[in-house]
């Protein structure tokens, strides 16, 4: 509960503040003020490792006193005295924060790692000093009260809203021995979470498969061994070993073309096990608590289970409603999935048989070499085909910024005099079709030992008028980085997931709110995902693809005849991709229905049986990720949320149903969408904002139609 909390909290402070330093020291921090570069962007090349616990420290008590003053102040209660001085509190906190969850996330070290956990019952203490102060909530309720009697404009009736309900999900009604109790639960959540995000980073490091033979390797393009080879040396191991690092899913993009069999199911193991050792990082008692403390949480605040409390403000509302959303894809899924199963069983026995050798059964390592080459054979299509016409800057420059320019009129100017925090980092300025200057966007997009798996979007500053701030967003992924000299060549995926996180950027880059605590992506998790899901989208569209997709060697557009076995290849292997999906999400929501009355769970066996009961159990599809190192829920703040990814492919699918039949990729669509979502932050009830814009409520058969799941 705590991350979503402070979630709201770090909306809730901009960019302003009266209170004076508490040391003539502190002002020399770097997080002191804003910074003078363009847009207030970092100041990398100022900042150390140093700066962020004072910086953070002082932060707090600033924000202490600002909160103090607004909670105290003897005139009676307005929307400019309570809501607006609330939105303007907190200068230096947001400052750092946003630097410094950044950093951390993608660059850590361990003087940084020791930090999270210290400051993150600090943080959790801080936020329920503003959410549980009762004089405070006592001023929200009365401005709220009077909410229809005030002469508000749409956006400042939509931050009243919001921000009273904040205060009554965050506990603001309690009394105060169960504010007590509220506090102590918060705190030691927030501690574990932090816990759980530093084991399992080290967890996934250590596990990386290595490996001291080349030939354990065959099926692996040179570059890709090539890389191995500078991992294990980056990590002084031996001449001539190779490390396969691991990414944040259960599987591996390797197990795609790893023909060693027992390459294979040693690197699976290696990802399933990660944080299962029994050693310092393993996490099993770590978010078995977390989920009681999570189930005891939302029971003092009146909820029969966590889901049911988080869910209360997004767009489904019930986890009824969640769970039957994605009751809908599970039988469509799984027999789907179960039939792609057979034809790869009848792949391996034709193989084994050619080779003489007794067949074995499909396991999960097996799964995407032997689909991989079932694809071949029947649509003729082979990745390591597929790879040279991807490029990484090609496909960032020609691809994702060429979309966007079709659409919104973009143009993008990379800048090489502001600092960034690791050498890969690159900087845009983001110019729109008027030739102003609209935000800055960083990208990191390589793989560290240092750097958390995934891919994600953030803000280092917020979009907010009120405050005279513009966006200052950061993607960041976990591509392979090439050997020194060798292009950095993607996968397809790799593709669809640059697409994806610009989707969120440009959600960010486009906001147009007043007030920061509904601006830019601060929406509800089941429709954020939304602006993400959409933008992949146009990865595929045939304009754009023809415009990035060229091979890196010779600049030739990739043949026509291979783009059209990638497109009806486009279908293959949905079945084990929604079932993993909805594997996890049904995970996620069983854990975090759990009612404070439950005992604590074994988690490998929680696991099993929530699968089970879901009828999502296939010991060939394993969930996307298993309990132990499922980072989304555990630190990252989807707890009782990853539903929203197949929820927002409703949505992404729907709405590119609606382009399909409104003419495509048009400046006048991506004007309208833009104008009527991507720009609209969380002004309006979301369910509203997408029925304005599409006409009607979503419908899931574009979902079902285009997942192959039809």
């Amino acid at each position: 509960m705590t991350n979503f909390r402070l979630m709201m909290l770090a909306a809730t402070m901009a960019m302003a503040s009266s209170v004076p330093a508490m040391a003539d020291s502190i002002t020399d921090n770097p997080f002191y003020a804003a910074s003078p570069l363009t847009f207030q962007a970092p100041a990398f090349d100022k900042i150390k490792d140093s700066d962020y616990q004072p910086a953070i420290e002082e932060g707090i008590r600033q924000h202490d006193l600002e909160v103090q003053q607004i909670a105290n102040n003897p005139a009676p209660a307005t929307f400019d005295n309570t809501y607006v001085a609330l939105e303007k509190s907190g200068q230096m906190l947001t400052r750092v924060l946003q630097v410094f969850n950044a950093v951390s996330g993608a660059n850590t070290n361990p003087v940084l790692q020791q930090l999270q956990e210290d400051i993150a019952p600090k943080l959790a203490a801080h936020s329920d000093a503003v959410y549980l102060n009762s004089a405070l909530f006592t001023r929200i309720s009365k401005v709220h009260q009077q909410l229809g009697s005030l002469k508000l404009d749409p956006e400042a009736q939509r931050l009243v809203t919001v921000v009273y309900r904040n205060f009554l999900l965050a506990g603001a009604k309690l009394s105060n021995a169960d504010k007590t109790k509220l506090k102590a639960l918060n705190e030691e959540e927030s501690t574990l979470s932090s816990q759980f995000n530093n084991r399992l980073r080290d967890a996934t490091k250590k596990a990386a498969l290595v490996v001291n033979s080349k030939e354990k390797l065959a099926g692996l393009s040179d570059a890709e061994i090539n890389a191995a080879a500078q991992a294990a040396k980056d990590r002084g191991l031996p001449e001539g070993s190779f490390v396969v690092t691991l990414q944040n899913t259960t599987q591996q993009p390797a197990l795609q073309y790893l023909t060693d069999r027992a390459t294979r199911e040693a690197l699976f193991k290696a990802s399933w096990n990660r944080t299962e050792m029994g050693d310092e990082n393993d996490t099993r008692k770590l978010i078995v608590r977390i989920a009681a403390i999570r189930a005891q949480q939302a029971k003092l605040l009146g909820f029969a289970s966590y889901s049911a409390w988080k869910l209360n403000d997004q767009m489904a509302k019930t986890p009824a409603a969640a769970i039957g959303f994605m009751q809908k894809l599970v039988p469509a899924a799984t027999a789907r999935a179960a039939l792609e199963a057979k034809d790869i069983q009848a792949k391996i026995d034709l193989d084994q048989a050619a080779l003489k050798q007794a067949t074995f059964s499909l396991q999960p390592w097996d799964w995407d070499l032997y689909a991989e080459q079932v694809k071949k054979e029947r649509y003729d299509v082979d990745e390591n085909q597929i790879r040279p016409y991807f490029e990484i800057n090609n496909v960032l420059q020609n691809g994702v910024f060429y979309a966007a320019n079709k659409l919104y009129g973009l143009t993008f100017r990379e800048r090489h005099d502001l600092p960034v925090y690791q050498e890969d980092v690159r900087v845009f300025d983001v110019i729109d079709k008027d030739g102003l200057q609209i935000a800055l966007f960083y990208c990191d997009y390589f793989k560290r030992d240092n750097k958390n798996g995934g891919a994600w979007m953030d803000n280092f500053v917020s979009q907010s008028k009120l405050m005279g701030t513009k966006p200052v967003i950061y993607n960041v992924t976990n591509f392979t980085k090439p050997a020194a000299g060798q292009p950095a060549l993607l996968s397809f995926d790799d593709v669809i997931t640059m697409f994806h996180e610009f989707g969120h950027g440009l959600h960010g880059i486009f906001a147009d709110e007043q007030f920061p605590t509904i601006s830019g992506t601060s929406t509800a998790r089941d429709f954020v995902e939304f602006p993400s899901q959409f933008n992949e989208h146009w990865a595929t569209e045939a304009d754009v693809f023809a415009n990035y997709a060229k091979h890196y060697q010779t600049g030739a557009t990739m043949p026509q005849e291979l783009v059209a076995k990638m497109q009806n290849a486009g279908k293959f292997n949905k079945g084990y991709a929604m079932t993993e999906l909805s594997a996890a999400a049904l995970l996620d929501l069983d854990w975090h229905n759990l009612s404070a009355k439950a005992p604590l769970q074994d988690a490998d066996q929680f696991e099993v049986a929530a699968l089970k009961k879901n009828k999502i159990y296939l010991p060939q599809v394993p969930s996307r990720y298993r309990s132990s190192y499922f980072l989304h829920i555990w630190a990252n703040g989807y707890a009782a949320g990853y539903y929203a990814y197949p929820w927002t492919q409703m949505l992404s699918d729907d709405a590119y149903d609606w382009f399909k039949t409104h003419g495509g990729l048009t400046r006048a669509n991506g004007d309208r969408f833009r104008a009527m979502i991507l720009s609209r932050g969380n002004t309006e009830e979301l369910s509203v904002m997408y029925k304005n814009w599409r006409g009607r409520a979503p419908k899931i058969e574009p979902m079902l139609e285009n997942r192959g799941l039809k």
